[in-house]
């Protein structure tokens, strides 16, 4: 992966900077891989055991001249940037040491790659061929590093013909009035145009399209020409820099060129569905559509010489526009610019930048504005120098003379946040300023009313425990398939979902669970299908509203396979696919499968599609922009794709914006978050794609470096997602290529994503806790996301540099170094403890608690779990209503039979969740846990008071109306129901003696508590 040269070139130069063999990034499955609680209870080979081997990192380019093979590599970008950089070293041997077989290889390994780009291209690499074949060494050793050194830097983005002089001077374009300094400093992208074009057609489209070309144009692009259906989908899939289409009419099926090596990568993207046989216009639909489903921000054009009216109106929305083949050019090149630009454009950081620019004075709150009070000062300067003018320039209150109220938007924050909602492919989107936490509350707010049912993952954020309780929900927990070797949670099987639901329905109270929220991806990486868990929980509660926090899986919707584990794109294609008549029948087949009544063990055994005539997709999104793309710290967004928003949730939602949401948002993270969904629309495919790449490079070179890998390992998916959520069987998904990562993610009920990289250090001796801080912070800068008590979690992002992970690799081969020279100095007594420190880290702690219970005084159902968050929390603001009880009293207490209860949220760091929640009964096992765990950092217990839980006496008292409320809302409910019942036949009592109203549909009215039609009655 990556654009390092850490693939066989560099291993086949033998040794790098510190004498140690360069790590190969391999794709294929190695074998001898074992989870590391596996390994045996025995020190880590010293030096007097082993030869050193050399513990050095390199971070240069390799320049081997070994065989390149697409099993070593896992991108084409990290390949032909190895290839580039071999074809380099020999173009740069004297004539007499190169080697002509090698070269003719290289060449052969980059024509199909080269056709895929516009630079260097077709045209670069024949270049250097004739200049090989003519016997010109000094040509090509010439041409070869200049072209290598403008592919390495990008520099040919900003040179308005790349191959110059060779294309010959700017001025032979007959381009009038078109200055190509000016190019220099214009955004670059590539256009790839589909179609079988002989030499001479191509040539002549790039002239004519060249004459368009004028000073005022915003960008400066080049064309890369496909002749197949297969050649554009290869294309699209490698070269980042496209960001516009142009389908002619006539293209070939496949391709002519030798695929194998492409094929490896994209064997089940590219090469499948191809529409042989089909009419021009169909095929050209089927490409579209493709290519759409693989890169959603690209821009279409169709170029045809059939009817241009009769072709536009039997076309899909998914072309931009439709042009005649034989007709100017003119406007298919301002089409593609001002499609680039309708995507470039930050209304919001615009409209902010011009208000800093304008004269002004300022008679309204923030001293700060302008940077008055800071210029001035004789005590804070440094603060202007250090964060510079613009920055305060940009300060305002304002909402007018250009900008906008985040409250109600109206103007440029409005159409930012329009942009960005199309970008993550929402119905509606919204920016919070205060974080995710503050995202997931206004959500939950809007969804969900007191005495609602709420099934959530125990182990989620915090704020969502807050938020519920806040909300007054009754809460359903629901229990993660649990880790206890690494001391983690994985994530919630759907089988625990459906048992839940279940349960509830056989309890009457299904009508009044509103919500699922589930954590995607879980801090640990683990990935949900949610396509999969919304259609099954649909087919059982077919209005249920769904809210994934994906706060840190923002950047997955800019990459082709992450994507379609994004909670957007799969409401798009549930709503899709139960449009869709073929999907009617289907749901037919499988109610006859299902028989009339299928009992509850059917019901969890079987795959369940919900009906497509009352179904409804309600889909919620909250994402930490600023984790996983750019933006500053708190900026978020909320994604909505709910067909049921509009007159059913827009009001609710508005006034829980309006609850959570500052009067005073800070325009520099409103700016950022319009900056960053610009950045992800434009060149978030390849920034992802560098992620992963990079996230393969930590990998490898941990993995494969003789030290660190006898005392540090990354888990793999086998060891953190069990065979029975990995119905694919693919062990280790991106080592394997794209094509079967792919597939297990397709499949799965769970996949680990690889930018999240659990890193077990059990072997060393030294827990988490302690080495994060002490060791690689203290003492190195070097930050770390979380711990367990073995293991820690690294992260690579869009901002992840090749730097980066040399300087973490250089640390990590320091602080193992001195490990190893400690043990070797270590007397028989030390060894000992330091034995007993190693066995005790790699063995499984204490087992991860599942949730106990709320207690009966906080449980609104007799025979069901939900709890009543809200009441135990605001009763514990009552001091004589709790007590603090020691660690070892509390243990006493549950050992002599006492329901003890938490009056608060017990949250230890790491690993980050509640263990307790208020109204919750502390169990053994909970205790248990609490003992074993080693972290620093305990929300809600302190060691000096124990724990702060209920009397007795309250809860005698809680318990005692608990029940008299029990009882009322069963009186309440039947009367409701029969006060309805009536109300549906016209005949009933006008009157009952309930609290709320209950809706019928004929001429009286029922006394119930339904929000509904009948049968939705409340309490």
């Amino acid at each position: 992966m990556g654009d390092q040269a850490a693939g066989p070139a560099a291993a086949n130069a033998g040794t790098r900077a510190g004498n140690s063999p360069a790590p190969a990034v391999n794709a294929i499955t190695r074998s001898g891989d074992s989870p590391a609680a596996d390994q045996p209870d025995t020190d880590p080979p010293t030096a007097a055991d082993q030869p050193d081997t050399g513990t050095g990192i390199g971070t240069g380019t390799g320049t081997g001249t070994g065989p390149l093979t697409a099993t070593v590599h896992n991108s084409v970008r990290q390949l032909r940037a190895d290839a580039w950089s071999s074809l380099g070293e020999l173009t740069h041997r004297p004539p007499g040491e190169q080697d002509a077989g090698r070269l003719e290889e290289l060449f052969q390994l980059l024509t199909p790659i080269e056709n895929c780009w516009a630079f260097p291209g077709k045209a670069g690499l024949a270049e250097l061929r004739r200049l090989h074949e003519t016997g010109d060494h000094r040509r090509l050793s010439q041409r070869a590093e200049e072209l290598n050194r403008a592919l390495s830097t990008g520099s040919y983005h900003h040179t308005p013909s790349p191959l110059a002089p060779h294309d010959g001077p700017a001025e032979a374009d007959g381009t009038a009035g078109y200055d190509p300094g000016a190019a220099a400093s214009k955004p670059y992208f590539e256009v790839l145009v589909v179609g079988e074009l002989d030499d001479q057609e191509e040539q002549a489209l790039r002239d004519e399209l060249r004459r368009q070309r004028r000073d005022e144009d915003e960008f400066v692009y080049s064309l890369v020409i496909s002749p197949s259906f297969e050649d554009a989908v290869v294309t699209a899939l490698v070269n980042s820099s496209v960001q516009a289409v142009v389908i002619r009419h006539r293209f070939a099926d496949r391709s002519a060129h030798d695929l194998h090596v492409l094929r490896r990568f994209f064997e089940g993207d590219a090469g499948q569905h191809i529409p042989c046989g089909r009419q021009p216009e169909q095929r050209a639909q089927l490409l579209g559509d493709r290519l759409l489903a693989l890169r959603p921000e690209l821009d279409l054009y169709l170029m045809t010489e059939a009817s241009v009216e009769r072709t536009a109106g039997s076309l899909s929305r998914r072309f931009a526009r439709v042009f005649h083949a034989r007709e100017g050019l003119l406007e298919l090149h301002l089409s593609i610019l001002h499609g680039i630009g309708e995507r470039y454009r930050a209304p919001f950081f615009t409209a902010l930048r011009a208000h800093s620019r304008r004269p002004s004075g300022v008679f309204h709150a923030l001293p700060i504005s302008r940077g008055t009070s800071v210029v001035t000062s004789h005590w804070i300067p440094e603060m202007a120098r250090f964060y510079g003018l613009n920055i305060f320039l940009a300060e305002t209150s304002a909402t007018s003379g250009g900008l906008d109220s985040l409250l109600e938007p109206t103007g440029p924050l409005r159409e930012a946040q329009d942009l960005a909602a199309r970008a993550f492919g929402a119905r509606q989107t919204y920016f919070v300023t205060n974080g995710t936490s503050t995202a997931n509350k206004v959500v939950v707010q809007a969804l969900v009313r007191p005495g609602d049912v709420v099934l959530v993952d125990r182990n989620c954020h915090k704020s969502h425990h807050y938020g519920l309780m806040l909300a007054g929900a009754h809460v359903v927990y629901l229990d993660a398939y649990p880790l206890d070797q690494y001391g983690m949670y994985g994530a919630v099987p759907i089988e625990e979902i459906k048992r839940k639901l279940l349960m509830l329905r056989r309890e009457g109270l299904l009508d009044r669970v509103k919500l699922l929220l589930l954590t995607n991806c879980t801090f640990d990486g683990i990935v949900y299908n949610p396509s999969r868990v919304m259609e099954e929980c649909l087919a059982l509660k077919p209005d249920l509203a769904f809210l994934w926090d994906e706060a840190w899986f923002a950047f997955a919707r800019f990459h082709p396979v992450y994507r379609r584990r994004t909670a957007m794109a799969a409401a798009r294609e549930l709503t899709d696919r139960y449009r869709s008549a073929d999907y009617a029948q289907r749901y037919a087949a499988h109610r006859r499968e299902l028989g009339a009544e299928p009992d509850e063990e059917t019901l969890l055994s079987s795959r369940l599609m919900p009906d497509p005539d009352t179904v409804r997709v309600r889909v919620y999104a909250t994402q930490s922009t600023h984790k996983t793309l750019t933006s500053l710290r708190q900026g978020s967004m909320i994604h909505v794709f709910d067909q049921e928003f509009r007159h059913k949730v827009a009001e609710t939602f508005r006034e829980a914006y309006m609850t959570h949401t500052s009067t005073s948002p800070n325009y520099q993270i409103l700016a950022s978050l319009d900056l960053g969904r610009r950045q992800a629309e434009l060149e978030g495919f390849e920034l992802v794609q560098k992620q992963l790449e990079q996230a393969g490079v930590l990998r490898d070179a941990i993995d494969q470096h003789p030290l660190l890998s006898r005392y540090l390992h990354f888990l793999t998916t086998p060891e953190l997602v069990p065979a029975r959520f990995r119905s694919s069987g693919v062990e280790q998904p991106l080592r394997t290529g794209l094509a079967r990562m792919s597939a297990a993610w397709q499949d799965d009920e769970f996949v680990l994503d690889p930018t999240r990289a659990t890193l077990h250090i059990g072997r060393t001796g030294i827990d988490g806790d302690t080495f994060k801080h002490e060791h690689l912070m203290d003492r190195y800068g070097v930050q770390v996301n979380k711990t367990t008590r073995n293991t820690l979690l690294f992260m690579t992002t869009i901002g992840t540099t090749r730097s980066a992970v040399a300087y973490l690799i250089e640390v990590l081969v320091k602080i193992v170094e001195e490990l190893r020279e400690n043990i070797e100095e270590m007397n028989p007594r030390e060894r000992a403890v330091h034995r007993r420190r190693r066995a005790a880290l790699n063995d499984p702690s204490a087992a991860l608690p599942d949730f106990s219970e709320f207690h009966t005084a906080f449980r609104p159902g007799v025979h069901t779990p939900e709890g009543d968050l809200r009441t135990a929390f605001f009763l514990a603001y009552d001091d004589t209503q709790c007590e603090y009880l020691p660690s070892h009293e509390v243990g006493e207490a549950v050992a002599g039979g006492r329901e003890v209860v938490s009056a608060t949220f017990v949250t230890p760091y790491p690993p980050g969740f509640p263990v307790l929640v208020p109204g919750q009964v502390i169990n053994k096992e909970v205790l248990r846990y609490m003992e074993a765990l080693d972290t620093r950092e305990i929300h809600g217990y302190r060691p000096d008071t124990g724990y702060r839980v209920f009397t007795e006496a309250a809860l005698k008292e809680q318990t005692a109306l608990s029940g008299q409320l029990r009882k009322n809302r069963g009186r309440l409910t039947a009367r409701g129901t029969a006060g309805a019942a009536a109300a549906d036949t016209g005949t009933g009592p006008s009157t009952g003696t309930g609290t709320g109203t209950g809706t019928g549909t004929g001429t009286g009215t029922g006394t119930g508590t339904g929000t509904g039609t009948r049968g939705s009655e409340r309490a």
